[in-house]
């Protein structure tokens, strides 16, 4: 699978039709394509998987594993491409979707909160505040979390409003996305919250060391 997921990383082009023969969790990793255009954007980008059809369905299913039965109220995804995962997972469990912007894109009334994302930039995030009532089980989704700002932002936000990510004392619901990264940040997410990501044990030291 290692030696797999290497080779398919470093072609070019890759047949988007193909499903192999046993579809083990997170085969579809290796869809995701290397940086190629230096340090000012992320290391991997993961949108190639989104093309190919048994490769999103899967990576939702697995994302949505580990809350199945939990009492999930609604689906909230992070600007941008939080969005794609969210509203994929919302539409298999059938519920609402809830769009956490960046500052600047929501023309009704919102809360907002500061953050630093993996890049070191800062920036400001949004959500409307009439989606969100008191006692609300929200599911947040994101594509990665790396050093976990922009997941504790929207995670403040959900809560400050009186929605639940989770709690004591009731099912929770929590945090969702490829990649949760071992940095501080993802931890911290990890120690607090229920957590599902599609990376397996044997390569998470590798997209830890973003190999």
């Amino acid at each position: 699978f290692h030696a797999q997921c290497l080779q398919r990383l470093q072609s070019p082009r890759m047949d988007l039709c193909h499903v192999p023969a046993t579809r083990e969790k997170g085969w579809y990793l290796a869809l995701m394509a290397p940086n190629v255009k230096g340090p000012n954007y992320a290391w991997l980008d993961p949108s190639r998987l989104y093309c190919h059809p048994q490769g999103l369905q899967d990576c939702v299913a697995d994302l949505l594993q580990p809350f199945q039965g939990d009492a999930i109220d609604m689906v909230a995804g992070i600007d941008a491409m939080g969005f794609i995962l969210g509203a994929a997972a919302a539409a298999t469990l059938r519920k609402g979707f809830l769009a956490i912007r960046k500052a600047g894109h929501l023309c009704v009334q919102t809360a907002a909160q500061p953050y630093t994302d993996y890049s070191g930039r800062e920036k400001v995030m949004e959500v409307r505040t009439d989606a969100i009532s008191p006692g609300l089980r929200i599911l947040l989704v994101d594509q990665w979390v790396e050093t976990g700002g922009t997941m504790r932002a929207a995670i403040e936000l959900v809560e400050r409003l009186g929605g639940v990510v989770a709690a004591p004392l009731c099912v929770p619901t929590g945090v969702a996305a490829i990649c949760i990264e071992n940095s501080e940040g993802g931890k911290w997410i990890q120690e607090r919250y229920k957590c599902s990501h599609c990376v397996p044990p044997c390569l998470q030291p590798r997209f830890d060391q973003h190999q």
